[in-house]
């Protein structure tokens, strides 16, 4: 099996980070940090008004007939701002950096960015009736550096979200739809829709269960794609600067043939609150 240096040098850093995360102080407290917040409920809102930048490292396995590996590492930015006295706009962007392996004889293997998938949040400030909810755009830009990273599509539509916090545990579900509106004619069209059911729950000590489904349907293939991740996460810090390591597993529902069987999850997220 290929292992690149890429892949191989972020396991190793991710290690090193949950060493760290075990040996710093929990943030039994966040409000030492954050006066009267708790960065572990915000990090659960996925449009909580907190700048935070996770690092979302991904290994599937069990790809077409080689077997094959694919490593992707999320660059997940998300940036808040509020826009009066009422409403935060929350900018969410998915840049995907990736590897793969060849999944079968004649496919060459690609290393490279993929498409990236920006999202756009307007928000009340206020719950309405105990729920945080959240609308606006997704657009899909075709960054991809190699054809068999992404679709060459650019794409717009929808997406939604709400969920509920209600003391430890978090649960809500967020929604978009992408259809493609430009780019490379010979290639398929994209109409695709995404839904993220999610439900955590945060101890004391700020360690987070969560367990969500990642799900999408392309409705010009009639097909599902639906992994379902378990995820623990540390908030901690080193000094003053928060972080939160994370580790976790997946197993695939449904695929399209030859897809992934199973895969692992780990990462970090820097957290730069006001």
């Amino acid at each position: 099996m290929r292992i690149q240096l890429f892949p191989r040098l972020v396991a190793a850093v991710t290690a090193v980070v949950v060493v760290k995360a075990a040996a710093a102080d929990p943030l039994s407290n966040a409000a030492a940090v954050v006066p009267e917040a708790d960065l572990a409920q915000q990090l659960a809102n996925p449009v909580a008004s907190l700048i935070s930048v996770p690092f979302q490292a991904n290994w599937d396995f069990g790809i077409g007939v080689n077997d094959a590996t694919r490593f992707t590492l999320n660059i997940q930015p998300v940036i808040p701002m509020s826009l009066n006295d009422d409403w935060n706009l929350i900018v969410r962007t998915i840049l995907p950096v990736i590897d793969a392996e060849s999944p079968a004889p004649g496919v060459a293997s690609a290393s490279g960015l993929g498409d990236t998938v920006q999202s756009f949040f307007f928000s009340p400030k206020a719950p309405v009736g105990g729920w945080i909810l959240a609308g606006g755009p997704v657009a899909l830009w075709p960054t991809a550096t190699d054809a068999q990273l992404g679709g060459e599509k650019w794409g717009l539509g929808p997406t939604g979200l709400a969920l509920k916090q209600d003391g430890p545990w978090t649960y809500g579900v967020l929604v978009n739809h992408l259809w493609s509106v430009a780019g490379d004619g010979s290639r398929p069209d994209v109409n695709a829709s995404f839904v993220q059911p999610f439900c955590s729950y945060i101890t004391k000590t700020k360690t987070t269960f969560t367990v969500n489904s990642e799900s999408t349907y392309d409705w010009s293939r009639s097909q599902w794609n639906m992994p379902v991740n378990f995820v623990v996460s540390q908030l901690f810090k080193i000094g003053k600067q928060p972080m939160q390591a994370f580790v976790g597993g997946r197993y695939y529902l449904d695929g399209p043939s030859g897809g992934p069987e199973w895969g692992i999850r780990a990462g970090l997220v820097l957290l730069f609150p006001k």
